[in-house]
Formats: C-alpha cells, structure tokens, sequence
C-alpha cells in the first residue's frame, strides 16, 4: 500500500470531518480537493467514497448526541408512553424528534433515489459549487443581519412541529440538487428564516444529517458494490478516510456548539463568498 495514498485518505477524511458540519459545504469542498488531490482508484470507487465516507461523521454525531436521539430507556425519560412497565422505557419525545426528522428527510430522499446520478452529470462541477458557495454566503449575512435583535420563536427541539420540519427538509433539497450549497448550511439558513435558534437550528441539522447520510451512503455503496469490485487498497483508504472523518467531527461539532452561543452564522457567509470567487477565478484561469 503506497503511504502517499494513505496520506491523501487522511487529507480527505480531514476536509469532510470539517466541513461536512460547518455550514460550508463538504461536497463542494471535496470536488475541489478532488481537483488538486486525485486518489489513485478508480473513478467508481471514488464516486462512492465521497458519499460513503460521510459515514464516519455521522458515527460522531451519534456518540456525542447518543442521550438526546436514542428512544428507549428509563433513565432521564422526560415523557415516558406510561408510568410503568415496557412503556416506561420508551420516549415519546425522542421518537416525535424523530418523526419530525423522517418528515424533513422526505423531499431529498425522493428527488435523491430518483435522479441521483442525473444531477451529479449535471451540477457536480465547480461552476455551480463556486455559485451555490456564494448564493448561500450571501443568505447568511443577510439572515443573520434582518434577525439582529429579534428573539428566536423556537428555542427548544420539542416545540418544532411538523410545517417547520416539512420546510427545513425543502431547504435542504436545495442541498441535495446543487453541490456548494452545503447540507448543514441549507438547513440552519432556512430555519433561522423559520424563527429557529441558531442552537436548535445546529442541533436538528445534525440529527437530520443521519439519515439522510446513511441513506445515501447506503444506497451509493450498494449500487458500487453491484457494480464493481473494491480492491483491498480501495478498502484501506475508505476505512481511513471515515475514521480520521469520525475524529476530526468530535472536534468540530463541539467547536460549533461552542462557538454559535456566542457569534453568528456570518463569518460563514464571508468565508463562503470569498472561497467562491477563487473558485470562480481559477476555474477561468485554468487551474480547475
């Protein structure tokens, strides 16, 4: 196994970990690392890792959130189905979370099953990364600016209800048809639109993610799997890719909690205009 494609793994798995729940966009930032940094399989197998390797972000999500979306238990049952008996081990918030994430899900999963592979001939170029990247750059700022002083109308998970589920869920279709936009970004910006804290809008866009992820990950890797064959070089660099994915995500999941307590999307919004018009500017240049 050559190290120099060990190495680009651990690069890959660094960049998703990052940006797979910073608002930023993962997919549009792989595309371009993709452009400079060229794994050294085939274009199949790279096709389904960059979905598949998502898989190890998601595992972070759910060590770290495990209390707040595992369903069953008696302790810190906040709305047990009954007082006693089998009931009483089961949480009825936790499983309405949950009905309210299945019902965001539902609009990508569709139009994802439906036209995958349509969409990525289509809009998996970094054209459309560098616009999305801008487009949502821009909602950021200018979200963030129109709710300045006004108090939040959801502050917890449990007062979602179904519309707002419905709604976030269309935002993140927007994700789904464009690369660039950004999964986590097209979710938190339309429930900020929506009067949804900056923490809840975090939160439920991580639990959203898994999924929608899974789902993804699952379907690309079984049609990969009916398809072709992954050498064992191949499954070395998936596996690395995921596990440097799942610790790089520990670290900046807590880092976003932390950090939109007390700041703003906006930074964001910036950081996505300015990577936007470099994109722009050496995709004409050449460079892409």
């Amino acid at each position: 196994m050559d190290i120099i494609e060990i190495l680009k793994a651990i690069l890959f798995g660094i960049v998703e970990g990052i940006t797979e729940w910073l608002p930023i966009s993962s997919t549009g930032h792989m595309i371009l690392l993709n452009e400079v940094v060229t794994l050294d399989v085939s274009e199949s197998f790279y096709s389904m890792f960059e979905v598949v390797i998502q898989l190890g972000a998601i595992l972070a999500v759910v060590v770290l959130f495990w209390n707040q979306i595992w369903p069953f238990g008696k302790n810190n049952n906040k709305e047990p189905l009954s007082k006693s008996g089998v009931g009483a081990y089961v949480k009825v918030d936790i499983f309405k979370l949950w009905f309210h994430i299945l019902v965001s899900c539902i609009p990508a999963a569709i139009v994802g099953v439906l036209f995958d592979e349509q969409l990525e001939a289509l809009f998996y170029n970094y054209w459309t990364v560098a616009i999305m990247l801008i487009l949502f750059g821009v909602a950021f700022i200018f979200i963030e600016n129109y709710n300045h002083g006004k108090r939040a109308k959801v502050k917890r998970l449990e007062a979602l209800d179904y519309r707002l589920a419905f709604w976030i869920g269309m935002f993140q279709l927007i994700a789904a048809v464009f690369p660039g936009t950004s999964r986590s970004g097209a979710t938190i910006v339309g429930a900020l639109l929506l009067g949804v804290s900056r923490t809840v809008a975090a939160e439920y866009t991580f639990f959203l993610a898994i999924p929608v992820m899974f789902g993804a990950s699952l379907l690309k890797g079984v049609k990969f799997l009916a398809e072709s064959t992954m050498s064992l070089n191949e499954g070395i660099i998936l596996l690395v890719g995921m596990a440097v994915a799942f610790g790089v995500s520990l670290f900046v999941i807590r880092f976003l909690m932390g950090y939109i307590k007390k700041h703003d999307f906006k930074v964001f919004g910036w950081y996505r205009i300015i990577l936007g018009v470099l994109v722009l500017a050496c995709g004409m240049i050449g460079f892409l």
